[in-house]
């Protein structure tokens, strides 16, 4: 994605965009053209050549914001490596001790020649090697092992949607209207919304279709810059599902400037996903649970949930669904970010709806707000790191037996 002072958008009136470029423009697929070749002419040599040459291409033209932009994106393709035998800090670490010893050693070669071999024998490695490896490991020397290529016209998409994605860096909130849709589209849209742990709330039905509102990263107290790249990147996944309208308040950032509203809609043509396989789950800790209870011996079953459950106004996505032989069915949600006030308001939604069958989780590093939270609520588990299925088996036996009493 791009850095923000490569982010480039427009705002008139109450409404505003990312400054997208012509995909079809001749100059522009010139540039998208040379910079791929310069990047894969240097492949296999230090990286401080392949920045030589491409401020020789940028120079100071009237490009020259766009043209970064490339190079950041055509950046993100590459691997770079430490190209040595040895690792560097363990030579700068020899080396330095013995010249501690034998101080001063700066103007005399012989005495900086003799510690060479010294530290040479020691490591194993011939001294023009440890030379050559003092400093490999530094951005500058490191080498471009591989460069993943690409066409100049899917250069120029990636880029509009790196600008879109830069524009949501600043969202105050994002609203979504999703029209009536089978029940697999939901899903996918929903799971998408998941898989990047963001702030959500869903209104609506099946029947009518669903309002979803996810928190943006400038309404957050805590860990904005973490959740508002998790926003941008859901962006593509977005974009491949189907029927949604997109309306997104975006900060100005200027005082005296209102903020604007950024629109889009799933039939938009001119953002193309950079997504080529299936969404994957960014949420590690579902995964960890999963192959945990696999593991665990218990008389309940675990297995992912497909369902959208209907709560009335408002729709409840779990992650799993656990069943006991004795015929009790339970919902876990693993909470991605999360802050004490929308944890309350989740709640609120279920006693509304008198659906009591569900465990929520959530991971108190992803907590995005310092408000305080004096205690934990009911049907609620918070968890410091991995999400320990005693703990979740304990709390279904408490839900089980409020149960069975109030029954």
């Amino acid at each position: 994605m791009l850095t923000a002072d490569l982010a480039q958008s427009w705002q008139r009136g109450g409404r505003c965009g990312p400054r997208y470029i012509d995909r079809r423009d001749e100059d522009y697929l010139a540039d998208a053209d040379s910079l791929i070749r310069i990047f894969s002419e240097h492949e296999g040599q230090p990286r401080r050549e392949l920045d030589h040459a491409l401020e020789e291409y940028v120079g100071t033209g009237t490009d020259y914001k766009i043209l970064r932009g490339f190079i950041k994106l055509l950046m993100d393709r590459c691997e770079f490596e430490t190209a040595c035998a040895v690792e560097p800090s363990e030579i700068r670490r020899a080396l330095f001790t013995r010249a501690r010893a034998s101080h001063p050693v700066s103007s005399d070669a012989e005495a900086r020649g003799e510690i060479l071999r010294e530290v040479a024998l020691e490591l194993g490695a011939q001294p023009e090697v440890l030379l050559n490896g003092l400093y490999a490991d530094l951005p500058e020397n490191q080498k471009l092992v591989e460069f993943q290529p690409l066409t100049p016209e899917k250069l120029l998409d990636i880029y509009n949607l790196a600008q879109a994605q830069a524009l949501l860096y600043h969202c105050v909130e994002m609203r979504l209207d999703v029209e009536p849709l089978a029940r697999d589209d939901y899903r996918e849209l929903f799971s998408a919304i998941k898989a990047y742990r963001l702030i959500h709330t869903i209104k609506g039905d099946a029947r009518t279709g669903y309002k979803v509102r996810l928190d943006g990263p400038v309404s957050m107290f805590h860990r904005s810059q973490k959740y508002g790249v998790q926003m941008a990147v859901f962006l593509p996944a977005l974009l491949l599902c189907k029927g949604w309208e997109m309306r997104a308040e975006i900060a100005s950032g200027k005082p005296g400037r209102e903020n604007a509203f950024f629109e889009l809609s799933s039939s938009q043509k001119r953002l193309q996903s950079d997504y080529l396989e299936g969404l994957a789950d960014e949420n590690p800790v579902k995964e960890r649970f999963a192959a945990k209870w696999e593991k665990y011996e218990s008389a309940w079953t675990l297995e992912p949930s497909r369902e959208v459950i209907p709560l009335g106004e408002s729709a409840f996505i779990p992650d799993f669904v656990l069943k006991h032989p004795d015929g009790h069915t339970f919902y876990l949600e693993v909470l991605g970010f999360w802050t004490p006030r929308h944890l309350d308001n989740r709640l609120k939604e279920f006693a509304h709806a008198r659906f009591h069958n569900f465990i929520l989780a959530a991971w108190d590093e992803l907590r995005g707000s310092r408000d305080p939270l004096t205690k934990i609520p009911p049907h609620t588990i918070i968890f410091k790191r991995n999400l320990d299925p005693v703990a979740v088996e304990l709390m279904l036996n408490e839900l089980v037996e409020a149960e069975e009493q109030a029954g």
